[in-house]
Formats: C-alpha cells, sequence, structure tokens
C-alpha cells in the first residue's frame, strides 16, 4: 500500500481519469432533499458543503461552511442497488407453436461484456458490505453470473469517515470508521485552517496505476498521522454501540424473550429497514406475460423477510406475525448469519434505525434482549 496527498483541486482530474478508462462514475449527490447515490460526471455533482443529521426515523440535510466533499455519513441508498438490481430482467421467451423458446441466436440473458463502473466515496461500512456480497453471491457453491459480471467491472474508491453520524455503530462491527481492505483507492478527506487535501492510499494495483495520471504527491509522515487523528475522532463520535460478545448465542437463547413482543407492537412491517440494508439480499422470482400470450419474461426483485408472502406456504404465512418477522430478520443478521456465511450480516451504517418509521433501534433491542430490561416500548418523538 502506498499512500499519496491529492488537493482538493485536484479531485475533477481523479474523476476525469477514471472516463478516461471507461468507468462510469457513481457517486454521492443531493436530490430529493437526501444525499443519494447516482451517476455524477464532476466534482459538482457532489455533495459539496452539505452534511447529514441522522437519528431514529429522522434524516434531515444541513449546510456545512467548509466546502467538504464527503462531509456526511450514508444515506437511504447503498451500493447494492447497482450490483444487485431492485429489479433484475432474467431472460425472455417467446411463443413457438404450443410451447415457449428463446429468442433466435439466444443462448442467455447474461451481458458478453463487464459494465464498467466506479463507485465514488464508499464508506468503510459499505465496502464491508460488499464484501459480504462477494461471500454470498460469488464464494459458494453457486455463483450469481449477474452480480460477478458488475463487480468484475468495478472501481472502488472509498472514503474513509472523519465525522460520525448519530445513528452510526460501524467502530462496534469492526467495520469502520477506516477501510483497511477491499478498496482500489482510499481517501481521507482533510480540512485545516491553512489547507483541504486528501491522503489518498491504494489498495490494488489498478489503483496505483490510475494514480499515474493523477497530480498526487507522495504523503508525508505529519500527513498520515493527521488522517488516523481525524478517523480517530469519528470512532470517538459514534451515535451507537452494539456489544457483540456472545451475541449470537444471547439471540438463540431469547427467541421467547418478551422483548420480542414490544418491539412487534410498533413495527409496520414496512421492510424500509431490508431495503436501505447493504447487506440484505432477499429476492423472488416473477414470470409475467403479455396480453396477447406470445412473450414471457421472467423478473427478479428484491424481496423482503416482513412481507407477509415472504414465509408463505401451503395453508399460510410461517412468520404471521410483526413479532415474528422482526425476530426473524433481527435474528438473521446478528446470528444465523454468522453460521451461514462466518461473519455478521450488519457492518453498523445504521440505515436501519434512520429510516425505520417508527424508530426501532437494532442496537437498543439487542442490549434490551441481553439485559433483561422491561419490555414497555420507549416513546420516541
Amino acid at each position: 500500500m502506498k499512500t499519496f496527498t491529492l488537493e482538493r483541486s485536484d479531485v475533477g482530474a481523479l474523476l476525469d481519469a477514471l472516463k478516461r478508462r471507461g468507468y462510469t462514475l457513481l457517486g454521492p449527490t443531493v436530490r430529493d432533499s437526501a444525499i443519494v447515490i447516482d451517476e455524477i460526471s464532476r466534482v459538482e455533482d457532489l455533495p459539496v458543503n452539505w452534511t447529514d443529521v441522522q437519528s431514529g426515523a429522522s434524516y434531515r440535510l444541513k449546510r456545512r461552511e467548509d466546502n467538504a466533499f464527503f462531509g456526511f455519513a450514508v444515506g437511504p441508498t447503498s451500493w447494492k442497488r447497482f450490483l444487485y438490481p431492485p429489479i433484475q430482467h432474467l431472460f425472455a421467451m417467446l411463443r413457438a407453436g404450443k410451447s415457449f423458446a428463446l429468442p433466435a441466436g439466444t443462448k442467455e440473458s447474461t451481458p458478453s461484456r463487464d459494465p464498467k463502473m466506479a463507485f465514488i466515496g464508499v464508506r468503510p461500512c459499505d465496502v464491508h458490505a460488499l464484501a459480504i456480497h462477494d461471500r454470498v453471491l460469488l464464494a459458494g457453491p453457486f455463483v450469481d453470473p449477474l452480480y460477478q459480471l458488475r463487480r468484475n467491472g468495478c472501481f472502488v474508491v472509498a472514503v474513509n469517515c472523519t465525522q460520525a453520524g448519530g445513528t452510526c455503530f460501524c467502530a462496534s462491527m469492526n467495520t469502520g470508521p477506516r477501510a483497511t481492505e477491499g478498496f482500489d483507492l482510499a481517501l481521507t478527506e482533510l480540512i485545516t485552517h491553512k489547507r483541504h487535501y486528501f491522503l489518498v492510499e491504494t489498495g490494488s494495483d489498478r489503483g496505483e496505476a490510475l494514480l499515474k495520471s493523477v497530480p498526487v504527491s507522495e504523503a508525508g509522515a505529519d500527513e498520515m498521522k493527521e488522517a488516523r487523528a481525524a478517523c480517530e475522532q469519528a470512532q470517538r463520535q459514534m451515535g451507537r454501540s452494539l456489544d457483540t460478545k456472545q451475541l449470537r448465542e444471547v439471540l438463540y437463547q431469547n427467541a421467547e424473550h418478551p422483548r420480542w413482543d414490544a418491539i412487534g407492537a410498533r413495527c409496520l412491517t414496512c421492510a424500509n429497514c431490508t431495503m436501505v440494508c447493504p447487506t440484505c439480499f432477499c429476492a423472488t422470482v416473477e414470470d409475467v406475460t403479455d396480453l396477447g400470450g406470445s412473450r414471457a419474461d421472467r423478473i427478479r426483485k428484491w424481496d423482503s423477510c416482513f412481507t407477509l408472502d415472504f414465509s408463505y406456504i401451503h395453508g399460510g404465512s410461517v412468520r404471521a406475525s410483526a413479532k415474528a418477522r422482526y425476530r426473524q430478520w433481527m435474528t438473521h443478521k446478528l446470528a444465523s448469519w454468522v453460521d451461514q456465511f462466518g461473519t455478521s450480516g450488519c457492518v453498523g451504517c445504521g440505515r436501519c434505525i434512520t429510516w425505520c418509521p417508527v424508530g426501532i433501534d437494532i442496537t437498543e433491542e439487542a442490549r434490551a434482549i441481553r439485559e433483561g430490561q422491561p419490555t414497555e416500548a420507549r416513546t420516541h418523538a
């Protein structure tokens, strides 16, 4: 790993270098009163001088005064929507007499060329989320070819956190606030009274090769020390914490804890937590036909364990209550995920807390179950 510095005025040169190599730039931008991830083309598209203020069931934007490019935490969208789209067309079949067949000359629906995408501003928690999806969708006995194709063409520019959000708890999950692997380049934005610049760390050969066409300078000891101090400050600012010690066993042993009733009484089963979660990957498959019955399409769509139909079998849903569905989600995320994939399914980004309409806090509920707190539901403003 090599370390350089990049001046604020040269961030555009970094983006231009990626575009020259054929990458579509995807990064944070302001839209609909939120910082979302979308296609960008220049530095002006980034959320310059904006920050977000987050708490349970609350999100709003606020102006900064330092012209920071990445002075915010995470928004409602995560990077999985570009690698594992919410709606994915799998294939189409055309009527051929009394049966259906693939269109002439078509062997499969998978594109023949990797879509080249550059992810700009991936937070360390989301870098870990990408690694979790890689483990789930690429490392098992069955590889998702559509995910694999998109992931192969992905260039990751991580941005270390120097400011924590109100619902962040990545330090508890060992997923931040500093990225240590899983990136091509990692930036740390540093703003002092004299200078606004980025510390740039290389994480791959292609990341190092890219910097050869970008005006960077070798980083000094003072600059690296300043970057470490900024990340340590973000760790101290964490809005939440989660005690993960023996958490898997705690949840398994408390499937009938009365706290689940209190959670179920508040949960709307809206599925917001799973939609904003960067690691949830549940999906369903639908077959649709045109009105004439001459074409049939198979589509994969995101699904959620909070929907009633998700666990439907003959006779009804296995998890008919809000209590059962929230318990399934939280226990899978923090316990059985470990059995399946060897890691927790949570990266501590806090999105599920911010975007829950009633402010259910996964860290608070885990603490209550561990400590045996009373079951009364908390009142949230």
